[in-house]
């Protein structure tokens, strides 16, 4: 097992979800010290919500919001003037917050998803009223947030399923496979015959989660039979992110079929957009 170490990584992330489900704006922040063009700020389109991240000059979170969207399906922008108000709406609450404007931001996209796909991202970006400095992957976002050189990071959102492998910083393989937390759903209304909306707050149930996870754990195997389809090419640690791996169980789940220990940090969904931010540059 690599001595990669995720004690930082969490700080950050449990730090990141307290402002996100409580105050917002993290406490301290001096609003007096802040100048636009120092913040860094990533936009997450994901199948089930719009995260915004807001970073300062020295990559310290000052500022998270997020709103539940159906915008998207399988990393794609399916309604893009949904997609453009939302962004907007946390844009100018943001900016509210924080009491300056937000000029720039960068995004991401599912890998090998086309250049088609980082247009309609950087699109949505530019008509809520930011610049568009960046578009980049998302499993490539994730590892720059978590420090990763060596490794293999998994990034399960909710429509697919993209794996970055890494070796001395440097990308040797990059996948993405549509599955995700969206086909849990599916599973779920299947077998309890309900509606999608109706399993999807099932999925989210915390007190039914043991039954929930028992009836989707083949959905979790197939992804993990994606990443043994790619043999030597694996490298460790193995670190799985995103909003779908949020079941105690499912490293368990995912190890048992890759055959070795997988990591998983705390609060996984808000690894990949933090790590957007952080590619929100200047030219």
């Amino acid at each position: 097992m690599s001595d990669f170490n995720l004690t930082e990584a969490n700080k950050k992330l449990c730090d990141f979800a307290k402002i996100v489900n409580k105050d917002k704006i993290m406490q301290n922040t001096d609003k007096k010290k802040l100048n636009s063009n120092d913040l860094k700020v990533g936009v997450d389109l994901g199948t089930s919500s719009i995260v915004l991240t807001v970073l300062n000059k020295d990559n310290k979170i000052i500022y998270g919001n997020f709103a539940y969207d159906n915008a998207v399906r399988d990393g794609i922008v399916v309604n893009f003037m949904d997609s453009v108000m939302i962004l907007k709406s946390l844009k100018e609450k943001a900016e509210k917050a924080l009491g300056v404007p937000l000029l720039t931001a960068a995004g991401a996209i599912p890998p090998q998803t086309g250049e088609k796909s980082k247009k309609i991202v950087s699109n949505v970006i530019e008509e809520a009223g930011f610049i568009c400095t960046n578009v980049i992957d998302e499993p490539t976002a994730a590892a720059n947030f978590l420090g990763i050189k060596n490794g293999t990071v998994v990034d399960i959102g909710g429509g697919t399923t993209g794996i970055t492998i890494f070796k001395n910083q440097k990308i040797v393989k990059v996948i993405d496979e549509p599955t995700g937390g969206f086909h849990m759903t599916l599973v779920l209304g299947g077998r309890y015959h309900i509606s999608n909306k109706e399993a999807e707050k099932l999925k989210r149930n915390k007190k039914k989660e043991d039954e929930v996870f028992m009836v989707i754990r083949p959905v979790v195997e197939k992804m993990a039979s994606i990443l043994t389809s790619l043999g030597s090419l694996v490298t460790s640690p193995i670190i799985v992110v995103g909003g779908a791996t949020n079941f105690s169980d499912f490293e368990s789940a995912f190890s048992s079929v890759v055959g070795e220990s997988v990591l998983k940090p705390k609060y996984p969904e808000f690894v990949t957009p933090l790590g957007i931010a952080l590619f929100d540059t200047k030219k």
